[in-house]
């Protein structure tokens, strides 16, 4: 004989208070199912286990239910407890504290960190000095040293005969450019004075030039005046003469 299951819902060790979002609807749920409950007529134990069809045991919630369940209690509980400001400020506190914890291991890690830098290169500088020096103690470094300072002197000199050679080039070369240039300014110079020259002679000569145009014009006109004036007294010599024939004629006439 299959056994009797209770329909009577499961009785929880404690309830939470329901939210006010899920408080309407689970107080229409409990309604609903006490109404349904009355509705219903009550049948003896006796008769339920002498029924001809034997009952099915009632399922277990499935998971999909559970979840539903869980997440509304869980809802509940976390909505009340964030709501409250005690909550708040111990979550608040909570959080101060743990930042301060972290920004302490921070500073600690880092104060590490920098004691291990220094240290490493305390021992670094250290094995580089002792090295440094247990070489510079060698008799090869020190023979290298001298060798490589006989070569820096040498090189040193050859530089320095390079410079002098360098500068003696460039100064003869300039030398030579200055006498260049004082040779072009002085041929400059003479051109021009040449040039000078000739136009001072060609104007002397083109005056000279002038002058006796000018002299041969002035005896031109001197000669031309004196020939005017011989002319003038060879006529008035002609006349004086012919005067003198008429009045020898004249007086000719009178005698006779």
């Amino acid at each position: 004989m299959p056994r009797a299951v209770s329909r009577s819902p499961p009785s929880h060790s404690r309830r939470r208070s329901p939210s006010p979002r899920y408080g309407s609807r689970r107080s229409r749920r409990d309604r609903s199912r006490s109404s349904r409950r009355k509705s219903r007529s009550p049948s003896p134990r006796w008769e339920r286990s002498q029924s001809p069809t034997p009952r099915r045991r009632k399922s277990p919630p499935s998971p999909r239910r559970q979840r539903r369940r869980r997440s509304r209690s869980s809802t509940c509980s976390i909505v009340n407890n964030s709501c409250s400001p005690s909550h708040v400020s111990k979550q608040n506190n909570l959080v101060e504290k743990q930042k301060e914890k972290e920004e302490i291991k921070r500073r600690q890690k880092e104060a590490e960190l920098k004691l291990l830098e220094e240290e490493l290169a305390r021992r670094v500088e250290e094995g580089i000095r002792k090295n440094v020096e247990e070489r510079l103690n060698s008799e090869d470094v020190k023979n290298e040293i001298k060798g490589r300072v006989e070569e820096g002197i040498k090189k040193l000199f050859d530089e320095v005969d390079a410079q002098l050679q360098k500068e003696k080039e460039a100064a003869l070369r300039e030398a030579r450019q200055k006498a260049e240039q004082e040779r072009r300014e002085r041929e400059e110079l003479d051109r021009m004075l040449e040039e000078n020259r000739r136009k001072v002679e060609e104007a002397q000569r083109k005056e000279a030039l002038e002058q006796q145009q000018k002299e041969l014009e002035r005896f031109m006109e001197l000669e031309r005046i004196q020939k005017q004036r011989e002319e003038a007294l060879r006529r008035k010599k002609i006349e004086e003469e012919e005067d003198r024939a008429n009045q020898m004629k004249l007086l000719g006439k009178n005698k006779r």
